[in-house]
């Protein structure tokens, strides 16, 4: 498909790990048709993510409540159903007078497929796989490769769609140095020097099933303090504070708090600012592997080879044996796939990743 001159629409509101896992056929797209015109339709929370981007010419903002947080009632479900209803008309309005040539639907859902007949015309590709009637919507369907199942792989069976070439350098996160100098801020503020270690520690999630143990996340953030003279950065969104304090009492070392105090693209700025990322499966863990942070994730009820840290130099520890491994189970009462997952193993990990030695500081 020629895409020159064209006005591609990019679907893929949310979550952040999935609005990373896209972009590469987004720079892909821009690199082959440098003429072709990209917006993005995405949850304004996340919006920062993209606005350094030079691939991207148009950010569509949309706020609808996620009905998938723990924290969601049912009233979640009645604010999102009147949220949906806005933002499609919004949508309607600007698509009538400004339509795109080819929608890209990456999110695979009803409420996307909704988005993407708001464009009165264009060609629109889904994946057909797609659940709730999302390929209903499609005027082509794109399979997956059995061989290749994460989900990065996924979005770039567009890709050989469209007859695009991905390479090594599609595979980034522009940051900016806006966020940059915010993250830069934030280390001076932190005290932390720049020949200091970095160990950027991420131990939230939407899922309760993801999270590891308060008390062995206490353990290990002690001993890369103590042992190898590393300075400790909790993450996290505003949402996750307590829970970060909660780990930090059972501390006897004093790490430094950066949950809740930087934008989403600041935070990203910090990560690609540490020399390790260690922590569940989340969106900051792809965060980490797109911006060349290597990576010491925990994982359980998921499938790191469909979820996992995209790339080479990255580690995913488990506990080998489990028949229920990658169940995908948001509640469990039996938590053995990652309790059984020690402080002593997670930091030897580190310490083979990073060939940082005990009580030496190296000149970064």
């Amino acid at each position: 498909m020629d895409l020159n001159h064209k006005r591609i629409l990019v679907i893929k509101p949310s979550s952040l790990g999935d609005v990373i896992h896209a972009l590469p056929l987004i720079h892909a797209i821009k690199r082959k048709y440098p003429s072709s015109y990209v917006g993005w339709v995405v949850q304004r929370n996340l919006k920062s993510l993209l606005e350094a981007d030079p691939h991207i010419d148009e950010i569509i903002p949309i706020e609808i409540p996620s009905t998938s947080e723990p924290s969601a009632w049912i009233g979640t479900y009645f604010s999102s159903v009147i949220a949906t209803v806005r933002s499609l008309r919004s949508l309607r309005k600007k698509f009538r007078d400004d339509p795109y040539d080819v929608i890209l639907d990456l999110h695979a859902s009803f409420r996307s497929g909704l988005m993407s007949i708001m464009n009165p015309r264009g060609f629109r590709v889904g994946f057909a796989d797609a659940k709730e009637l999302n390929t209903f919507f499609q005027s082509k369907l794109v399979h997956d490769s059995p061989d290749k199942p994460h989900a990065v792989d996924k979005i770039l069976g567009f890709a050989d769609f469209l007859e695009l070439t991905v390479e090594s350098a599609d595979f980034d996160l522009f940051i900016g140095d806006s966020a940059m100098r915010e993250a830069r801020l934030f280390i001076d503020e932190s005290g932390i020097k720049g020949a200091e270690r970095i160990v950027y520690a991420n131990p939230a999630t939407r899922w309760a099933t993801k999270f590891w143990n308060k008390r062995a996340w206490g353990e290990l953030a002690d001993r890369l303090i103590n042992e190898l003279n590393a300075k400790v950065i909790f993450g996290g969104g505003p949402s996750e504070i307590g829970y970060v304090l909660e780990i930090v009492s059972l501390m006897k070392q004093e790490p430094v708090i950066a949950a809740g105090r930087l934008t989403p693209i600041g935070a990203a700025a910090l990560i690609k600012a540490s020399d390790i990322y260690v922590g569940v499966d989340s969106g900051p863990m792809h965060i980490a592997a797109f911006v060349g942070t290597p990576v010491v994730a925990l994982f359980g009820p998921t499938d790191p080879a469909k979820v996992g840290p995209y790339g080479p130099g990255n580690v995913v520890v488990r506990v080998d044996g489990l028949s229920c491994l990658g169940c995908r189970k948001s509640v469990c009462s039996d938590r053995r796939c990652l309790d059984e997952i020690s402080a002593d193993r997670m930091f030897e990990e580190v310490q083979k990743l990073t060939n940082w030695n005990p009580l030496h500081t190296e000149i970064r």
